[in-house]
């Protein structure tokens, strides 16, 4: 993990995204969900979290603690999102 990275702060306007009302934002490039969107998609089912112990350094586990309480579950859903992302590698 590149350290510079957990240093940078989101550039996004965040109040005026919060400002936005539902017709002012742009969904023209979303596709509509169809059957067959529908057809192809997998029920799963929610696993029973297990505890571990895993030595993670102070600069990264201050960034997920900065990102609120519920900082234990990001961190859960990052490592989730990175092991489905190179399961198949």
């Amino acid at each position: 993990m590149n350290e510079k990275s957990m240093d940078t702060t989101s550039k996004t306007n965040w109040a005026k995204v919060d400002s936005l009302t539902e017709a002012e934002i742009d969904t023209s490039d979303i596709p509509p969900l169809t059957e067959e969107f529908f057809s192809q998609s997998r029920w799963r089912e929610s696993v029973a979290p297990l505890n571990a112990l895993v030595p993670i350094d102070a600069k990264t586990l201050a960034w997920f603690q900065s990102q609120g309480n519920d900082y234990e579950n990001k961190m859960a859903a990052a490592l989730r999102i990175y092991a489905e992302a190179h399961s198949g590698q």
